[in-house]
């Protein structure tokens, strides 16, 4: 039998407004990679709905909560509308650093909503942290799997890491009793910064040796 789910607590206006502005970046991350592998436009839109709402969806469904996106009539046109403005677009504005900076945004601020989200329904920090952690890279990591390529968490370039920055400082500064607006731009300004730091240098962490 099912677990039932949690009511909703209350949540300050800016996690909904952090929560729009992340699904919108993944969402044209979604949509400009199915741009590149020249897709119908059908295609384009289930790109930019799965990589918009897949992060989120999972965390929902591990926390208890209903999922955002069913109950929020918002989310699936602001989806819509970012595949439609990346169809109708010249591709020669999307090019790759344009959608690996868009994904760094996304990254950031998404990992800070899924942390503060769980916090909110009574998660501890630790589980709080993973579910930013899988709001963040989730998404992306369905996008890259239906397009048939190596999926970031397959890639040493720091990624997840960032997320999780994100996500630790987030948390910690809810323990601290910190503000939670200020605490929430640093944590997602930090993530993005690692995020971006990684695309710029081309950073990594090290890979396994087997010999020790």
């Amino acid at each position: 039998m099912p677990a039932p789910l949690l009511p909703a607590p209350s949540l300050p206006a800016i996690i909904g407004v952090l929560d729009l502005a992340g699904i919108a970046v993944f969402a044209l991350s979604g949509a400009l990679l199915a741009a590149r592998l020249r897709q119908t436009l059908v295609t384009m839109i289930f790109f930019a709905l799965v990589t918009g709402v897949g992060g989120g969806s999972i965390r929902d469904l591990l926390i208890g909560a209903p999922v955002f996106w069913v109950r929020d009539p918002a989310v699936a046109p602001v989806c819509l509308s970012v595949a439609l403005v990346a169809w109708f677009t010249p591709h020669r504005w999307w090019d790759r650093p344009v959608l690996e900076w868009a994904d760094a945004v996304g990254l950031g601020a998404y990992a800070v909503l899924g942390t503060a989200k769980a916090l909110a329904y009574g998660v501890a920090p630790v589980p709080a942290m993973l579910m930013g952690v899988i709001t963040g890279c989730v998404g992306g990591i369905i996008r890259d799997v239906l397009a048939g390529r190596p999926s970031i968490l397959m890639r040493p370039e720091l990624y997840v890491t960032a997320a999780a920055l994100s996500s630790v400082l987030c948390a910690g500064g809810k323990a601290l009793g910190l503000p939670d607006v200020p605490v929430w731009t640093v944590a997602a300004l930090a993530g993005f910064a690692l995020r971006g730091a990684a695309i710029r240098w081309r950073l990594g962490l090290p890979t396994y040796d087997s010999r020790g």
